[in-house]
């Protein structure tokens, strides 16, 4: 059986890279530059260029695993830090609006990813390389994370595992998008983790 996966504020598909081939993916971004260079690496995925929070409350019921990536910035330590560079901003509570929705109504497995958050968490998350996840199963382990917090678009093409030198952007910086990306060891992982049993049953039966 196929899953049919919702891969929101998808940006170039890192969490999607190292996933196993027997699904259906739509994935959803707003950056039509982004997502255009989503679908150059993942041709056989439906791409929707529009507003993942509204697309998720319309559709949520057609999936059967969806991970959802909300912007960072406003819950992020490192701008509250460097807050004398950047003024202060509201909490985008559209990252929990997500967590409680998928967690009240949605039947499916789910993952909502976010950055390590200034204020203690209003809904406690797993914490897997120095990332929140909120999800409806257990996510093992806590494994170091090599972020490539000081590297340069280089290092960062390497860690991330995407070749970016054929793209040029005009609404965000190469370096930008490459910091967003989520490693793609660690969407394996997670992904792995939502699916054990149904991995476990396939490999018993040789599958």
């Amino acid at each position: 059986m196929v899953i049919k996966v919702l891969n929101l504020y998808a940006g170039i598909g890192g969490n999607r890279k190292l996933w196993s081939d027997d699904i259906e993916v739509t994935a959803i971004e707003i950056n039509e530059e982004i997502a255009g260079i989503y679908k150059s690496n993942f041709p056989q995925d439906t791409v929707i260029v529009g507003d993942a929070h509204k697309y998720l409350l319309e559709h949520f019921e057609e999936f059967d695993f969806i991970w959802s990536s909300p912007p960072c910035p406003s819950h992020s330590r490192i701008r509250k830090a460097t807050r004398h560079q950047n003024k202060p901003i509201y909490p985008d509570m559209k990252l929990y609006e997500e967590i409680l929705l998928l967690k009240g109504y949605f039947k499916g497995k789910w993952v909502v990813e976010n950055v390590v958050s200034w204020y203690k968490p209003l809904i406690r998350p797993f914490l897997y390389q120095e990332h929140y996840y909120w999800a409806n199963f257990v996510i093992s382990g806590n494994d170091r994370a090599n972020r490539g917090h000081n590297a340069g678009i280089k290092e960062l093409e390497k860690l991330k595992g995407f070749n970016l030198s054929k793209y040029s952007f005009k609404t965000i910086s190469k370096e930008k998008v490459l910091r967003n990306c989520v490693e793609p060891l660690a969407g394996k992982k997670i992904f792995d983790d939502a699916f054990k049993e149904r991995q476990q049953t396939l490999k018993n039966m040789g599958v």
